[in-house]
């Protein structure tokens, strides 16, 4: 299993809905400088966006929806996923 480092700084809270046996906890990345994928026309239609969080950790969103969910990944597990797509 890879090791994420998170930038320093960062305010974790527990989740409102997590049980209290199984915690999630989340944490704001900070303002982010997103961009499209490449391979995204510009007709509108369901995009995935990246920002490079730090230097380890790639966080993806839903164009559609930028203030939705953040999946943050390795860096490394990111180039794997490309490299595999392509």
């Amino acid at each position: 299993m890879s090791t994420i480092l998170i930038p320093t700084g960062v305010q974790w809270r527990k989740s409102s809905y997590s049980a209290d046996a199984e915690c999630v906890e989340c944490a704001a990345l900070g303002r982010l400088q997103w961009r499209k994928s490449s391979y995204s026309g510009d007709t509108g239609g369901d995009c995935v966006e990246v920002a490079q969080a730090s230097d380890s950790l790639v966080a993806i969103r839903d164009s559609k929806d930028p203030h939705g969910a953040v999946v943050a990944v390795s860096a490394g597990a990111f180039a794997d996923f490309v490299a595999y797509v392509r």
